[in-house]
């Protein structure tokens, strides 16, 4: 019994670090509607106050499936850093498929994708928040099904 009670706690503790990135202090995604990102729809992420002041990564994640009819797909960021910092604006070319058109990212039939965008200098009780729309010549791009953001402290 004590075996099965210490091996029982060895896997909690085990699957607690492992799962635990204190790094992160943002991750969110957003489902894209039926699979089919139109040019209009804007994906909005409000990133709460931080609390360090510090350096910032940001990375933008994706899931893609077989739909998906283009090797890359490109964005504008929107960036607003509350109360005073300012607003950026970036354009982002994300690599998703090979020059034959086999996906880059993990996955089978869904493709997971992680880019990292820029750093991002924030103080104690800064927020973020931040608008990607895509900037493909068609209005509607399908096969995306989800747009994320990730903020990790360096």
């Amino acid at each position: 019994m004590r075996n099965k009670i210490a091996t029982l706690l060895l896997l909690i503790i085990t699957l607690g670090m492992v799962s635990c990135d204190d790094k992160t202090v943002y991750h969110h995604y957003e489902h894209v509607p039926g699979y089919v990102w139109e040019k209009n729809d804007t994906l909005t992420f409000s990133i709460p106050p931080v609390a360090e002041e510090g350096t910032y990564q940001e990375q933008l994640e994706m899931r893609i499936n077989g739909d998906y009819p283009f090797l890359s797909l490109t964005m504008l960021v929107d960036e607003h850093i509350l109360p005073l910092g300012g607003s950026h604006r970036y354009a982002y070319t994300c690599e998703l498929m090979d020059k034959y058109g086999t996906p880059l990212g993990e996955g089978v039939s869904y493709y997971q994708y992680r880019f990292d965008m820029n750093e991002v200098n924030l103080n104690k009780g800064d927020s973020l928040v931040v608008y990607i729309v895509h900037n493909m010549k068609r209005e509607l791009i399908p096969g995306i099904s989800d747009v994320g953001l990730r903020l990790r402290r360096k």
